[in-house]
């Protein structure tokens, strides 16, 4: 029985000469839950899940320099499940990303996704799991329609297996200001990795 929330946890990242793949890496042994799915596009800071360690839920985060699509697991053997948990070793890999990806998934045009007007995009899930809008019912959205937003800004939060991460404006594809032109999603609605959650237009 998990006895509550640890600290954060960073996956390392490792690069491999010859191979533009990104590889990502356990920092600690335990069981890993809430993994993103292939073609989640990813950037650095968002949440990866989380590793149970000794019954404490440890969130997980990407390291700097760590943004792309994931990508299949190397090993065919590995069954890539976000909400199964999957026992990882230390320095195991854990994600392997694409890299230049990320911009084309996060600029989205509207193209594939009917909630996203043309020439707007939006900030993503990063992964499956339960959003929400305010940081307690009690208190006013994180943004709003309007609100102009600059890199690091909070737009939500999303709840994984009882563990909560700020999803943060912000990375490759994105410009240095955007407003807020839409929201996509009702609090506490549950998403899916790679669905839109705020409908953005870049300014200046």
């Amino acid at each position: 029985m998990n006895t509550g929330t640890g600290k954060t946890l960073t996956a390392a990242l490792v690069r491999v000469e010859g191979d533009e793949a990104l590889y990502l890496r356990s920092p600690a042994v335990g069981l890993w839950r809430g993994a993103p799915q292939v073609g989640t596009p990813l950037a650095p800071g968002m949440a990866i899940g989380a590793i149970e360690v000794l019954g404490v839920l440890h969130p997980l985060t990407l390291p700097p320099g760590a943004a792309g699509v994931v990508r299949p697991h190397p090993d065919p053997a590995v069954i890539e499940a976000g909400a199964a948990r999957r026992p990882v070793a230390y320095d195991e890999l854990l994600l392997a990303l694409e890299p230049g990806g990320l911009a084309l998934a996060v600029a989205d045009d509207g193209a594939e996704e009917a909630h996203v007007r043309e020439g707007r995009y939006a900030v993503r899930a990063p992964s499956s799991g339960r959003y929400y809008g305010r940081p307690s019912p009690d208190r006013a959205p994180f943004v709003q329609v309007g609100d102009e937003l600059r890199p690091g800004v909070a737009v939500g939060l999303l709840e994984v297996m009882k563990t909560f991460t700020r999803i943060q404006y912000g990375g490759p594809g994105q410009p240095a200001r955007a407003r807020v032109t839409a929201l996509l999603v009702e609090d506490g609605a549950d998403v899916e990795a790679g669905a839109p959650l705020v409908e953005l237009e870049p300014l200046g």
